[in-house]
């Protein structure tokens, strides 16, 4: 069996392997597109929820995820291997919808932090080894058990909704809670209140009426509740910064700490000391529940699993799920056992021969397999328990693989090398994923980049033509040149170059539209990218009134130093808006207006006019490159905003020739 190499090196190499996995983005609606996001999240899950945990503490006790179709039997297996109901079993599908995990009570401390399954909150159920436990429900704030109610520590203001109610002293609260009791005002016997200095909480855990709560002072209610469902208010139940109290969901107004945030999804955890030290097992969704958010959390649970138990019954051993998962398991080579449930006695001999068959097709005949009989215990209405023997082989071999150090250290490793082994085969098609990312965005941009191009040719053309000094603008020049206003023909040559802009920008954005709507992977931009583009005539003029502005200011300054110098013949009477006028019409009319550059001569002198023209032409140039510009990058702006990193294909690559250096050696 492959021992792996933990050293340092192989971890720094696989959390650089993680940071550019996470990085790596598929927006673009192509081919293999979803395959691969879906493959990113895997890995990640994979290497979040377990490769990085097994890497960091190879000591730490082996995980058995029971996973499975509905209705296959998982609630029921665990509650059996357990000896009693921890996880609800039932006929309403789905059943499971919050994860349970239950270990040995020593090993409590190995999941209450974020050591494996991170971005699930902890929700923590009252041990089942004593009633005076001094430690109380240790883990909820990490340090000492129930201070996360302490409202010293800001951490009160809990309640529970929903009809339930803490319990003080008793089977489950142990010291803390006499210590609430003592320090706060006694509560009426169903829980109505109460409060105190200090005080902590002894949670209720049985049936009947009450709701009590604790205030941000650290209070206690007493009476006949049942388990908290919810903590909201201002402080809630926070612990080791695992958002409110809550089977399923933090609320809204609960609290948070370093790592819980509204909605977010929970584990349950449980602890027996029926269950041996070294063994935890993890209750999943069903992965084929109508809900998508459980099947996708039941996919990120086995991604967690040292080691997989595959449940499935005589009635469904050859449906499409089972057999996904368990090729799955092959490809990535991890510790694997099935079980088959609900056999009825008469045909428990052809089922079983017919599924070993399968699996030896399917290249695991070497897996484990272990038969459940079909019993009353097994239906929805039974007490949830199997008689032990229907599962003792099965522990059996669990408590072996746990216990054992050589098995343990086995199951594990080869779990993780199988992992790190897919790796070579997943990251090259990631990588691959990524190139043609980053080259359909370029061929998106390529397209919108030669429109513009096109734009500015034909811009640049017709003002050399003198397209602009036609129509209104031509007339308006015709009277200019027979003492016409200034203003009227600026205004006219104005309109004209928006115009003229707006229609080149309009043919742009078509061409760009029309080759967009032909490539697939243009279907996520194309409707962000022509809503902006809308509107375009308006920003256009906004640009061109701002070249005027800057066009009229040039013709002042050199007025100006016209009049003191007196270089032109009637240089010391013009005013700046004739030289506007005739420098606008000299620059936008091309051979239409070769008497404009000879006025303009005339009034500042032939200096004066070349210099003033050779500005004015730099002006018109920058402001025509910014209006075009901006209508282009406005185009482009859905796509620079799926932020498909430039060199990741690079950056999957080296990761993974990195990681490839480090040995995992037999």
């Amino acid at each position: 069996m492959a021992t792996l190499d933990v050293r340092p090196r192989l971890i720094d190499a696989l959390s650089v392997l993680r940071d550019r996995v996470d990085a790596a983005r598929f927006p673009l609606p192509l081919r293999g597109a979803a395959r691969a996001r879906r493959s990113r999240v895997e890995l990640l899950a994979q290497l979040d929820d377990y490769v990085m945990p097994r890497l960091r503490s190879p000591q730490a006790p082996l995980l058995a995820v029971i996973g499975g179709s509905t209705g296959a039997g998982k609630s029921t297996l665990v509650n059996s291997l357990v000896g009693r109901r921890v996880s609800e079993a039932g006929v309403l599908r789905p059943t499971t919808r919050t994860p349970v995990l239950v270990c040995h009570p020593d090993d409590r401390h190995w999941f209450a932090g974020r050591r494996v399954l991170p971005q699930l909150a902890r929700v923590w159920v009252p041990g089942q080894d004593g009633g005076d436990d001094p430690q109380g429900m240790d883990g909820l704030d990490g340090t000492d058990g129930l201070d996360g109610m302490d409202g010293a520590d800001g951490l009160g203001g809990g309640f529970a909704a929903g009809g339930s109610a803490y319990r003080v002293g008793g089977r489950y609260g142990g010291r803390r809670a006499r210590a609430g009791r003592e320090a706060g005002a006694r509560a009426d016997e169903f829980g109505q209140g109460g409060q105190g200095q200090g005080g902590r909480v002894g949670p209720g855990y049985g049936p009947g009426p009450g709701n009590g709560y604790g205030d941000g002072q650290g209070g206690y209610g007493s009476g006949h509740g049942g388990v908290p469902r919810k903590a909201s208010g201002a402080g809630g139940w926070a612990g080791d910064g695992f958002g409110g109290y809550d089977m399923y969901a933090a609320d809204d107004e609960g609290g948070r700490g370093a790592g819980g945030e509204p909605g977010m999804p929970t584990v349950r955890i449980e602890t027996d000391p029926a269950l041996p030290s070294g063994l935890a097992l993890l209750d999943a969704p069903d992965i084929d529940s109508l809900v998508a958010g459980n099947r996708e959390l039941a996919a990120e649970l086995i991604c967690a699993a040292d080691v997989w138990v595959l449940v499935t019954t005589a009635a469904r051993y050859a449906d499409a799920v089972p057999w996904h998962l368990l090729r799955t398991a092959k490809e990535y080579d991890v510790t694997l056992v099935t079980v088959l449930d609900r056999v009825p006695h008469q045909i428990a001999t052809d089922i079983s021969g017919r599924y070993a068959e399968l699996l030896q097709q399917a290249g695991l005949g070497h897996v484990p397999r272990f038969t459940i009989p079909e019993l009353p215990e097994s239906a929805g209405g039974g007490s949830g328990l199997l008689p032990a023997t229907a599962v003792a082989a099965l522990r059996a071999w669990l408590e072996r693989h746990a216990q054992d150090p050589v098995a343990h250290a086995a199951a594990a490793d080869r779990t993780a090398a199988g992992v790190i082994a897919s790796l070579r085969s997943r990251m090259p098609a990631l990588a691959g994923a990524a190139a043609a990312q980053h080259a359909a965005g370029l061929r998106l941009a390529g397209r919108v980049e030669e429109a513009y191009e096109e734009a500015a040719e034909r811009v640049r053309r017709e003002v050399a033509a003198g397209e602009v000094l036609s129509g209104d603008a031509r007339a308006h020049w015709r009277d200019h040149e027979l003492g016409g206003g200034s203003d009227e023909l600026l205004d006219a040559l104005t309109h004209g170059l928006t115009s003229l802009l707006s229609c080149a920008v309009e043919e742009a954005d078509e061409r760009a539209a029309d080759a967009w709507r032909r490539d697939p992977a243009a279907a996520e931009v194309a409707l962000t990218a022509a809503a902006g583009a809308r509107g375009a005539a308006g920003r256009l003029g906004v640009i061109v009134r701002r070249w005027r502005r800057c066009l009229e200011e040039l013709a002042e300054e050199e007025t100006r130093e016209a009049r003191a110098g007196q270089a032109g013949e009637r240089a010391g009477s013009v005013e700046p808006e004739e030289s506007a006028a005739l420098l606008a019409t000299a620059l936008l009319g091309g051979r239409r207006a070769r008497t404009a550059g000879e006025n303009l001569a005339d009034l500042l002198g032939a200096q004066s006019a070349l210099r003033l023209c050779e500005r004015g032409s730099r002006l018109l140039t920058t402001y025509l490159e910014r209006a075009l510009n901006t209508e282009r990058e406005r185009r482009l702006a859905p796509l620079d905003q799926l932020t498909v990193p430039p060199h990741q294909q690079a950056a999957l690559i080296a990761a993974l020739s990195v990681l490839q250096k480090e040995k995992v050696s037999g």
